[in-house]
């Protein structure tokens, strides 16, 4: 298979008058035809800034990359200009944001805005632009007549259908959803992770879905980067991950979940807070919350550890497939 998108060695900074904060420190990781890849981690890790990044959409002027590279189809990203971004948003690489609230412009109908979109990227007319926005309306199980009705006059769950059909307008090769379903109730949720499942069979779309929730990974990716501090701290396939977790902060997250197999009193949490990123820790950054931290981890920073198939660890206690 090849590969759609590539990110190696990314380093992304926020420029403040007080501070300069390190968000993503040196990530790698490629996207193929069709896979959908899982970015967990709590927040502050760098995942979102990790998929603005991609899409160069960083606040100005505070956002800038410090080194890395970007390639999409064999485009360097971050070498093209302006307009040719512009092209490759929402055509090529499309995004569902955060917060279906402030994701749609209050002044417009919907079916203006998913038709926005198609008429940015295709040549067609406005008659065309609107029954294709009726169509996708239709897709995410809307029906078409309410396209001439308003954000406001939809549901939280509703009007996350139509930030997705606005991403999913021009069928893109690549859709990054960050957090999709975070502001949903659980009934809804589920309704929303069938529905991306099935456009994605449908539509054949690489998928980078961004979470913190490790149910919502198992039903949806098949593969998994779990994110700390800027830095991908454990990289596998779904069942590596989730049948063979290595890395203590990954253990960490595990334990904090409810498993209805097991009879227990208390979950165990993670102890502490995830460092701040204007000012990181030496060694490790996990190594202030980690139970197995050494002398080596507050003073060295660990490598990414190959440990079978595409498995890999950063972690020092991490070495030929155990934990030292």
């Amino acid at each position: 298979m090849s590969k759609q998108l590539e990110i190696k060695d990314l380093y992304i900074d926020y420029h403040t008058d007080d501070a300069t904060v390190h968000a993503v420190n040196g990530i790698s990781f490629s996207l193929e035809q069709g896979e959908c890849l899982g970015l967990v981690g709590e927040t502050g890790a760098g995942k979102t800034t990790t998929a603005l990044g991609i899409l160069r959409l960083l606040p100005k002027p505070q956002g800038q990359y410090k080194g890395g590279e970007i390639h999409f189809n064999d485009i360097d990203l971050l070498s093209i200009g302006e307009e040719a971004m512009r092209n490759i948003r929402g055509k090529g690489i499309s995004m569902i944001f955060q917060d279906p609230m402030t994701s749609l412009n209050p002044v417009l109908t919907v079916g203006e805005q998913i038709a926005e979109v198609v008429r940015n990227h295709e040549k067609c007319s406005k008659k065309e632009a609107q029954a294709k926005a009726k169509a996708m309306l239709e897709k995410v199980g809307i029906p078409a007549e309410r396209s001439e009705e308003y954000p406001h006059q939809f549901s939280g769950g509703m009007k996350q259908r139509v930030v997705i059909a606005i991403a999913l307008a021009c069928n893109p090769e690549i859709l990054i959803a960050d957090e999709p379903t975070t502001a949903l109730d659980v009934t809804i949720q589920a309704q929303v992770l069938e529905m991306m499942r099935g456009l994605k069979e449908e539509f054949h779309t690489s998928t980078i879905l961004i979470t913190h929730d490790l149910g919502v990974v198992a039903e949806m990716c098949d593969t998994v980067a779990i994110m700390y501090s800027g830095q991908i701290v454990e990289y596998g396939t779904l069942e590596e991950i989730y049948d063979h977790t290595m890395h203590p902060y990954t253990i960490g997250l595990f334990g904090s979940i409810l498993d209805l197999k097991k009879d227990v009193d208390r979950l165990q949490p993670i102890p502490g807070m995830i460092p701040d990123p204007s000012n990181l820790p030496p060694g490790c950054p996990f190594q202030t919350r980690c139970p197995h931290a050494t002398d080596r981890c507050r003073q060295e920073n660990p490598p990414l550890h190959a440990v079978g198939g595409s498995h890999t660890v950063r972690c020092h206690l991490v070495e030929k497939g155990g934990m030292a």
